[in-house]
């Protein structure tokens, strides 16, 4: 399979900077297609039947997740048939296939949606920091829970205040059922982003993670930065919110806020580099910042 069209940031987000291996390739992606080919009655076959060989199992399931991303992607697509596909040891062949579109009088809003939005690779890019820090910004994963269990523990008691106007502990932050509501999002609904950062070992950690929630029936979002206190003090918060700020717009929400503790300095100075006008009520302990995109 041809990777040569990926992007630097994509085949960093999915494990390419080694040589080739397609057991890595969205990994959990071609898990979920492995269990639904498991679930088919001939895939007992696959494994090899009266002396046969197994066909290229780990080829199918990219295969499959290659087809759905190409559904997805290409909204255009009315129907779609690949039959038969051949599939051997060796290889796997389109032996006939067919592709009907929408007629072209149907506006592009006007297309069928997907019941669930695909990951947004759009938002996948690097990021150099003032210090020369470099970062992957993009979309959370399901997969991310450990990172976010690792992230957590990383905090200081005066970061998670300043976040979550509590105390809130880090039993309760890192909780599995709280975590998978965190990182299973519905990128209708909202968006998380993740600042990555790869060390000399090639481990991976996020040190930040940037949310916009929209609301409901009307175009609005708010938002929330939250940076490992390491990482602090390098604009990562603010390159954050940026992308934040443009995601709302390409999602036509005309009006992006947050309430902070107004003694929350670094969160103010952050929304007020990016545009964010600050509103204070006097005697009350927070702040609302608020950016009108239309």
């Amino acid at each position: 399979m041809d990777l040569s069209g990926e992007t630097e940031a994509t085949r960093r987000l999915y494990g390419l900077d080694a040589p080739y291996d397609k057991t890595r390739i969205y990994a959990a992606e071609c898990l979920l297609a492995r269990r639904m080919i498991e679930r088919t009655t001939i895939s007992g076959a696959f494994a090899g039947i009266r002396g046969r060989r197994p066909i290229d199992t780990a080829a199918l399931e990219q295969l499959l997740v290659r087809f759905s991303m190409l559904v997805a992607e290409q909204r255009r697509i009315a129907e779609i048939d690949i039959n038969p596909l051949l599939a051997s040891p060796e290889r796997l062949i389109a032996l006939d296939a067919r592709i009907v579109l929408h007629p072209a009088e149907i506006a592009d809003k006007d297309l069928p949606r997907l019941a669930i939005r695909p990951y947004p690779l759009q938002y996948v890019a690097t990021w150099t920091a003032r210090d020369g820090s470099h970062f992957l910004i993009r979309p959370i994963r399901p997969e991310d829970e450990p990172l976010l269990v690792k992230f957590h523990k990383d905090l200081t008691e005066e970061t998670v205040y300043s976040r979550y106007f509590e105390h809130l502990g880090l039993s309760a932050r890192t909780a599995h059922e709280r975590l998978t509501r965190v990182a299973f999002n519905d990128y209708d609904r909202e968006m998380a982003l993740v600042a990555e950062e790869t060390d000399a070992r090639g481990e991976r950690r996020i040190v930040a993670v940037g949310r916009l929630s929209k609301a409901h029936a009307v175009p609005e979002g708010e938002f929330a930065i939250l940076v490992g206190d390491p990482w602090q003090g390098r604009g990562l918060g603010a390159e954050l919110l940026r992308r934040l700020v443009e995601i709302s717009r390409d999602e036509g929400l005309e009006l992006i806020w947050a309430d902070m503790l107004a003694s929350n300095y670094g969160m103010r100075r952050t929304a007020q580099s990016v545009g964010f006008t600050l509103i204070d009520e006097p005697g009350e302990t927070t702040t609302r910042a608020e950016l009108r995109l239309t």
